[in-house]
């Protein structure tokens, strides 16, 4: 991106394949995307596993009966939960933080952290759950991350107030 140091870049520049810090966020996001999608995949997979249907049409198998409280499928439902509530406000924060033209190292960074994060996340809670700090470490990086960048968004345009 050529811009000169004291003009902000434009929405086009900063939001364009051209800005290594969009393309990073953009790789990243498509990771948790497919990671939440995935999670859907999981529950189905945990489903089948304990024989855990909630509807009666889902009973494909003989002797079984309607369900809704398995720990196993209400695990991996919690954590994709725990999903939506964390990753989409961070995608929006990420996308704002990135008007702000942060340093480049700094934003991919961040965007790496949380990520990998979210994904030990989801292994520590939902596919091999090991006991805490795991879980409390990589839920509170991503917080931190959001809370970071939020913090930067409003602190660069608190004067537009």
């Amino acid at each position: 991106m050529s811009t000169n140091s004291s003009q902000m870049p434009s929405a086009r520049e900063l939001y364009s394949l051209d800005n290594p810090i969009f393309c990073c966020y953009v790789f990243w996001a498509t990771v948790l995307v497919a990671k939440m999608l995935l999670m859907s995949t999981l529950t189905a997979v945990q489903r089948f596993r304990y024989k855990i249907f909630p509807n009666q049409e889902d009973l494909f198998f003989k002797n079984t009966e309607v369900q809704f409280n398995d720990p196993h499928v209400e695990r991996v439902r919690r954590a994709h939960r725990n999903d939506m509530e964390n990753i989409l406000p961070y995608f929006i924060m990420a996308l704002i933080y990135i008007s702000t033209n942060p340093d480049a190292t700094v934003a991919c960074n961040l965007f790496r952290v949380a990520s990998v994060a979210r994904l030990v996340h989801t292994l520590v809670y939902a596919v091999y759950p090991v006991p805490q700090p795991a879980r409390v470490i990589a839920f509170a990086s991503m917080q931190l991350i959001t809370f970071y960048m939020a913090a930067v968004v409003a602190l660069r345009t608190l004067r537009f107030i």
